[in-house]
């Protein structure tokens, strides 16, 4: 184990893999830890070495995949704490890669922490045996939303799990939406609609592709048509660019889209989306960044999580975008246009409520790491000067 006089903090997750969202939650967590405990050491375990390295180069930044088991543990020795999260990455055939890793740190003595993790579909029963054995023997276990604690619980663990919310959910937007959208040559003086889409696979597996594209190639031009908007995709990871221009080729209107193309870091979208007037999509922290922005949002479900999240933001319970006919969502889009000032102030005081939990994770994380890793005293450096006499 580290050593007790000083804290380092180990994070592993999703970091890496070039996706917004999960760069939205280690950006946040790294924020939270560094704030409470300035005497951290923080150690980021990564897909993407470089990737990370670039994006965070101020923390030390080790590879983990594909490395032996011994090779890994000389890192782990050295942490106080394994924080795994957040983000969903305990879902069939996923759970087991970063489990194994945390359950190897568990075997050298490191506690585990799950921060505000998200987990389903959880079926395979070899997952469903990895979250027993390492979740059962961790510190402390924090999901991010109900879904993803009943999933927990259905895969056998029986121990307390604490619903907080997302840690994206904690950043602030700034100011420099305009000037990115300018260079990507988004018209301006127009009303801007925001709409996010996903590639089918392990955690989106009821996705048609074809049949989800054409779908939202109808709400596009409708956009177009009742708002007179410009649509604008925002790619929440570098395939989303490709199955944006599958919806723009089914549209009547291509001409009245813009695909962002540009590599951004998260404060960046979050204030790309600030710009638009309105958010319909299927990515999870690209409804977060429009509920952080305070505009009105169409969730589209494909997923728990995102059914979660719609519930707890007060948005339209669709059933799902692959199950949803084109007529009933325009019909929701048209509601949410019409109603927009009340929806708005509505995701406001939502989002504020979240926030709160969201916050709660952090505060959980250091005062677990104060109760183990005491704070490191830094000694006055300033002469001692007598009081003086009578």
């Amino acid at each position: 184990m580290g050593d007790r006089s000083s804290v380092t903090v180990g994070v592993l997750g999703s970091y890496g893999g070039r996706n917004v969202g999960d760069e939205a939650i280690l950006t946040a967590m790294l924020d939270r830890i560094r704030g409470g405990r300035p005497d951290a050491r923080l150690v980021l375990f990564s897909r993407s070495p470089d990737h990370s390295r670039t994006m965070h180069p101020d923390v030390e930044v080790v590879g983990w995949e594909g490395v032996c088991r011994e090779g890994i543990s000389e890192h782990l020795r050295r942490l106080s704490v394994l924080v795994l999260g957040g983000g969903g990455i305990l879902y069939n055939t996923e759970a087991r890669r970063y489990l194994r890793l945390a359950r190897t740190a568990q075997d050298l003595g490191v506690p585990l922490f799950t921060y505000a993790i998200g987990a389903g579909p959880l079926t395979d029963e070899a997952d469903c045996a990895w979250i027993r054995a390492t979740l059962s023997d961790a510190a402390e276990v924090t999901v991010r939303d109900e879904e993803s604690k009943l999933v927990l619980e259905e895969a056998g663990l029986t121990r307390p799990i604490t619903v907080t919310a997302d840690p994206a959910l904690l950043l602030e937007p700034g100011d420099c939406g305009g000037e990115l959208l300018r260079a990507e040559a988004v018209p301006q003086g127009v009303r801007l609609v925001g709409m996010s889409v996903r590639e089918p696979g392990r955690a989106a597996e009821h996705l048609d592709e074809d049949g989800y594209h054409q779908l939202l190639a109808s709400v596009g031009d409708f956009l177009v048509h009742r708002l007179e908007a410009h649509v604008v995709f925002v790619p929440m990871e570098r395939d989303d660019i490709r199955h944006a221009h599958g919806v723009v080729s089914h549209m009547a209107e291509a001409d009245r889209c813009t695909v962002l193309r540009g590599s951004y870091h998260p404060q960046q979208v979050l204030d790309i989306v600030k710009q638009l007037d309105l958010a319909i999509g299927m990515r999870l922290h690209f409804l977060i960044f429009a509920a952080l922005a305070g505009i009105p949002l169409l969730p589209l479900p494909y997923a728990g999580k995102v059914f979660d999240f719609a519930q707890q933001i007060g948005a339209p319970a669709l059933r799902g975008v692959v199950r949803e006919t084109a007529g009933l969502l325009l019909a929701e889009v048209d509601r949410l246009w019409d109603e927009r000032p009340a929806r708005a102030a509505h995701t406001v005081a939502r989002t504020a409520a979240m926030k709160l939990r969201a916050a709660e994770t952090g505060d959980r994380l250091l005062a677990y790491l104060d109760r183990t890793a005491p704070r490191t005293l830094v000694r006055s450096t300033m002469p001692t000067v007598a009081a003086p006499i009578g």
